[in-house]
């Protein structure tokens, strides 16, 4: 008896196990292949799903170093805003390390009042607390940052290296592509592929063509120019290989696409904000004149905000501008912001910038919790953030932004990509090549754009939503509200790939 038991017992743990492994699926569109790793089927232009890997703190080939404490702070209860300033200042006359570190500030456990905002505009400077007890309040009746890191100035191109690229069409994902005169360049160079807005492609998007209300502008084509900062990694005759990938399609009837040299002198690196609590002083929930943005960055790359958490904030906990490159935001959390609860308002972790990733955030209370705005030039990775109390919706936000993993991101409001139309000033269509994979939410909208590729919705879960435009192209779906997804984050499974 006890052994036909135990024969029952093997034989449903079998059939179980069994039964596990036949959920399983995996995708068309990325599949494991016999040795582990990922492969990319293309469609019939040969677009993929990118790598999306290099991504954040210096692309994701460097650990966020731990640095060296050289000054320490305590709160005084007067002047806490003047001597960290002081502190970062003095700081910044240290020489850069071979690593281009400065050094460490350290803010002891207490509450330092800030009524104006801390300026970091120097490489190789950190910013630590000791955790929650480290807490800076932004006090007074005014709409500012808290922590502003910001360098100086823009790309410049290097002049007579500007060259057309000959491919007539450069596939989503693509790494390499041939170039007229390739004795402009070598490897190591950083480049920028210059995309040029079209009149035909405004047309073709229909973007000339939004239904018009109070303040929506058309959308024109000198507007519409987009910079994808990428760096050669080999050259073959005329062919040029980057570091990450395509992530639109560059058509020679919208304009084909070139390249050239640039540099960015004002642009700052190593810096990085950790470990504290940030508040804004308010005087009512839809009070907006305090505290605006905890923390700001612009013109600064390969840095981090890491184990931040914000409260009462109008806009963001952490906010990357269009010159960010390569920033890591991770284990940050917002809280309770105070403002209207209309446009423009609570946009917890936004960014503009390319090449950076926010990873195990939290927001609570927001409207657009990990948000992209217009024409922003990825890839961009939002990776196993959570939403909370959603006041509006997650994805590109407006006016075409490029190449976005959504992976592993659960929200109890909405994630859409789609046709805006003349919401806000004529947000219209949102983005190209925005992927999602593995993300929860209670609708879901998916359209794809007329021309210039797909928008992607890969083991999604919550309810399909036909979006403001019902007629409008619906995107690609794959195993809509299916489980047991074999590669369980694309993000994460590429970076394996490409760390092997």
């Amino acid at each position: 008896m006890k052994t036909k038991c135990f024969l029952l017992i093997c034989i449903l743990f079998y059939l179980v196990g069994v039964g596990a492994q036949a959920q399983q699926w995996q995708s068309h569109l990325v599949q494991l292949g016999k040795g582990g790793n990922l492969i990319y089927p293309p469609d019939a232009k040969g677009d993929i799903i990118p790598d999306f890997s290099r991504v954040g703190y210096h692309q994701g080939d460097k650990e966020i170093p731990n640095v060296k404490v050289v000054k320490e702070l305590s709160p005084k209860g007067v002047n806490d805003q003047q001597q960290i300033q002081e502190a970062i200042n003095e700081l910044a006359k240290i020489p850069l390390n071979k690593n281009g570190v400065r050094g460490a500030v350290l803010l002891k456990k207490g509450i330092y009042e800030i009524p104006g905002t801390i300026n970091i505009s120097v490489s190789g400077i950190v910013l630590r607390g000791e955790g929650l007890e480290t807490k800076l309040i932004a006090t007074g009746a005014e709409q500012r940052k808290l922590i502003n890191v910001n360098g100086n100035g823009k790309q410049k191109e290097v002049a007579q290296t500007r060259t057309k690229i000959l491919d007539t069409y450069v596939a989503v994902g693509a790494k390499s592509f041939k170039v007229a005169n390739p004795a402009n360049f070598k490897v190591g160079d950083n480049i920028m592929i210059f995309r040029p807005g079209t009149t035909k492609w405004i047309q073709d998007l229909k973007m000339d063509q939004i239904e018009a209300r109070e303040n929506t502008t058309q959308w024109k084509a000198e507007d519409f120019d987009l910079y994808f900062e990428r760096k050669i990694i080999a050259i073959k005759g005329n062919q040029v290989f980057i570091d990450n990938p395509v992530v639109m399609a560059m058509e020679t009837q919208y304009g084909g696409g070139e390249i050239y040299k640039y540099t960015f002198e004002g642009r700052i690196s190593e810096v990085g904000i950790e470990n504290m609590l940030l508040e804004s002083a308010y005087q009512g929930d839809t009070d907006e004149n305090h505290g605006w943005d905890a923390i700001w960055m612009n013109r600064v790359e390969n840095a981090w905000v890491s184990n931040v958490t914000s409260k009462y904030f109008g806009y963001s906990c952490v906010n990357l501008g269009t010159y960010s490159k390569q920033i890591t935001v991770k284990n940050c959390t917002s809280l309770a912001p105070k403002s209207k609860i209309e446009g423009g308002r609570r946009y917890s972790f936004n960014n503009d910038g390319q090449l950076n990733l926010v990873r195990d955030c939290l927001a609570d209370e927001g409207r657009h919790d990990y948000v992209t705005g217009a024409k922003v030039t990825g890839p961009n990775v939002f990776y196993n953030c959570k939403s909370t109390n959603a006041k509006a919706d997650i994805g590109p936000h407006h006016r075409w932004a490029t190449g976005t993993l959504y992976d592993n991101i659960i929200t109890d409001g909405d994630i859409n990509i789609q046709d805006r139309g003349n919401w806000g000033t004529g947000h219209g269509w949102a983005g190209v090549t925005q992927v999602l994979w593995n993300c929860t939410a209670e609708r879901i909208t998916v359209q794809n754009p007329y021309v210039s590729g797909n928008n992607y919705a890969i083991s999604v879960f919550g309810t399909k939503h036909k979006g403001r435009f019902k007629d409008r192209p619906d995107g690609i779906w794959e195993g809509f509200n299916k489980k047991g997804i074999m590669i369980p984050s694309l993000y994460i499974k590429q970076l394996e790939d490409r760390r092997k």
